[in-house]
């Protein structure tokens, strides 16, 4: 066996804002998986780095890349334990390549086109009008989830754009979930928590930074409204730091992406674990192409995850890749009449 990988540099369509700042590009790699005799087919995965929030974007990054290069090629095993993003992509191109090299990762109802996975409606961080117009637009598409990143904007402002949905859909009708990124205060948190279940706010992700797991214990044992965990996943490497993790915090949902939480194979410890303890989830993408989207959600379906998913980033960015995944106002398909088209990585700068 042999690998190659290839960065690449995707370009959003339109800043887009989170509490972290605004976004207007994003690196990522790309992974291919293949037989020395027979280079023209392979695997194809993407290792979703995230700066800023992957622990292992830093300048060692390319050389983990390098090394796992080489020791495929002498059959020698890699430690990725805290390369999550690498193990993300690696998986992909390994279930790619077994799976007949045809863009099928998880083969399920999903893949075979008789099967679509509800998602959120995505609402980045903007200034007041834009975000209301970004809201009616998910709306009058037919989403009957939105998810609003908060934290940008004043406070009181934010709460008004809530409360102007609230007074046209009650919490039936549409589903409200709100991400903080972290950017709540502990010591005012609470207040803010009572104000999001005023207006029947499904449940908030990572109101205040990682790292705190005392304090956002408390906020899950007394918090009003459901409290997802996100970023506080991240780094967790083993199963012991993430059975830990889940008893000290008990939180009621946990939000997994898989580029950030151990690849599909540690994703999949964190659904056991959570289910144990009667934790609920759900899977969100991290900002991939869409190659990484068609992987997540074809896992999505495979684990059979309820209620809306995260996973409506794939066209946010000007240079994307087309892969069989189709999006339909709030319905993600597999077309299974669009065959994978592996030629549009040929131009990519492959590492070898």
């Amino acid at each position: 066996m042999r690998l190659e990988f290839a960065p690449y540099l995707l370009q959003f369509k339109e800043p887009s804002g989170t509490s972290r700042g605004v976004l207007t590009e994003k690196p990522t790699f790309f992974i291919k998986i293949y037989d020395e005799s027979d280079p023209s087919h392979f695997g194809i995965g993407e290792a979703a780095v995230f700066p800023g929030l992957s622990p292992e974007a830093d300048g060692t990054y390319v050389w983990k890349l390098t090394e796992l290069l080489a020791n495929v090629a002498i059959g020698k095993e890699t430690d990725l334990s805290f390369h999550s993003s690498i193990q993300f992509g690696l998986e992909q191109a390994i279930y790619d390549f077994s799976n007949g090299c045809k863009g099928i990762y998880f083969p399920s109802s999903f893949t075979e086109g008789s099967k679509s996975i509800e998602i959120n409606g995505l609402i980045w961080m903007g200034d007041f009008d834009k975000m209301v117009e970004r809201i009616e637009t998910k709306i009058k598409d037919g989403f009957k989830c939105i998810k609003l990143k908060i934290g940008a904007i004043d406070w009181d402002k934010e709460l008004e754009m809530i409360r102007i949905i609230r007074n046209h859909y009650n919490q039936n009708e549409l589903m409200i979930r709100v991400d903080a990124n972290g950017g709540f205060n502990f010591t005012d948190c609470f207040k803010k928590l009572e104000k999001l279940a005023n207006l029947e706010v499904h449940s908030i992700e990572q109101p205040i930074k990682p790292g705190n797991p005392k304090q956002m214990a408390e906020l899950c044992h007394h918090s009003p409204i459901s409290i997802a965990l996100d970023e506080e996943l991240i780094g967790k490497a083993s199963n012991e730091e993430r059975i830990k993790l889940l008893e000290k915090i008990n939180p009621q949902y946990i939000i997994l992406k898989p580029a950030l939480c151990g690849g599909f194979s540690g994703a999949s410890i964190w659904i056991e674990e959570a289910e144990k303890r009667n934790i609920g989830w759900w899977i969100t993408s991290a900002l991939e192409s869409n190659v990484g989207l068609n992987a997540i959600a074809q896992f999505t379906a495979a684990v059979n995850a309820k209620g809306p998913q995260g996973l409506g980033t794939g066209s946010l960015f000007t240079n994307n890749f087309e892969t069989p995944v189709v999006l339909t106002y709030d319905q993600l398909s597999f077309n299974t009449e669009n065959p994978f088209n592996y030629s549009q990585f040929s131009n990519l700068k492959w590492h070898r």
